[in-house]
């Protein structure tokens, strides 16, 4: 991989003269991430490479695409989202696959060390107001100047995730509730449609001693209603044990409203409630997903089976949701 890295970094970054220090990272059951430095005479840039897997197929039906998700990091970059400057888009010839290069940012991403580190105290305060105001920036990125996306309403997310839920024919009364749920409390469509991020949360974040660095990972971006990133951010799966704090274990739902009505959007939390289900339902078969990639292979990736057995948590979340404690209580008195 070093070797074609340098054999790719040579013929298309003038002065350039070589790459050292290439790693894959762990973290990224979809795409392959290699982290290196780009070699100059005057000093060294971090690099990170971003790539679909070798030998797995066609990318999911859901996913933007590699050369889409560069063409938007780029546009979110510009427009003053914290996000890695994209440096080259892969050709065939650099023999490295589909995928793109971009400048590394440090941080962290790992959940615990954010929710736990003393390095990450003064941030974690700052982060939903923060991440409020970055979600703004992102829904007010001129669609017509973005590529074609995928238009997403949530009636056709409902049905593409019944579609995929029952394909695996692996039967969940609770995500059966779920999806008749949404089907009932459909709000309809959004007052405005804009660029969503799809995967707007822990992990997709780097998070640097001060609060937010870069939003990374905009495979599943699409357009549709802005309140669903809010609803998955929001999602119980990344609060990581701190349940109490509903933005990423980290905020509150006030504190990120805040943050993004202070750019002059509008929040409409009954519509984020939804998404905050439908998110919740989505990550469950994501899972189930997962477990069924690591299964047929070709790749048994342990990350895909982590993730996979993670599907029963889901359930639990739903239930709080859907059924919360108090409620059960009242109904059997």
């Amino acid at each position: 991989m070093e070797a074609l890295l340098a054999r790719c970094v040579m013929s298309r970054f003038s002065g350039a003269t070589g790459v050292i220090d290439a790693v894959r990272l762990s973290g990224g059951a979809s795409q392959e991430t290699w982290s290196f430095d780009i070699v100059y005479p005057a000093r060294n840039i971090g690099a990170i490479l971003r790539r679909a897997p070798q030998g797995y197929g066609a990318a999911p039906a859901r996913a933007a695409g590699l050369n889409v998700e560069a063409v938007l990091m780029q546009h979110a970059y510009e427009a003053g989202v914290p996000s890695p400057r994209v440096l080259h888009v892969l050709h065939p010839q650099d023999e490295l696959g589909t995928g793109f290069i971009m400048e590394r940012v440090e941080g962290e991403t790992i959940p615990r060390k954010i929710l736990r580190d003393d390095e990450f105290a003064e941030a974690r305060p700052k982060l939903a107001r923060q991440l409020g105001q970055v979600l703004a920036i992102v829904h007010g990125l001129d669609l017509l100047q973005l590529p074609a996306l995928r238009r997403m309403t949530a009636g056709r997310e409902i049905a593409e995730l019944e579609q995929d839920y029952r394909s695996f024919n692996w039967p969940r009364p609770v995500f059966e509730l779920a999806l008749r749920w949404l089907r009932d409390n459909d709000p309809g469509p959004s007052r405005e449609v804009t660029l969503v991020h799809g995967d707007f949360r822990h992990g997709n974040l780097i998070i640097g001693p001060h609060g937010i660095r870069a939003v990374l990972d905009w495979e599943l971006a699409h357009s549709g209603d802005p309140m669903e990133d809010l609803g998955w951010i929001c999602v119980n799966s990344w609060r990581f044990g701190e349940i109490d704090k509903p933005v990423g274990g980290f905020g509150t739902r006030e504190e990120l409203f805040a943050g993004y009505e202070t750019a002059g959007r509008s929040v409409y939390p009954e519509r984020v409630r939804f998404w905050e289900v439908m998110g919740t339902l989505r990550w469950g078969v994501m899972c189930c997903g997962m477990m069924q990639r690591f299964r047929a292979g070709p790749e048994h990736s342990i990350e895909r089976a982590m993730i996979g057995r993670r599907a029963s948590e889901t359930e639990i979340d739903l239930l709080r949701l859907l059924a919360p404690r108090h409620h059960a209580l009242n109904m059997s008195r």
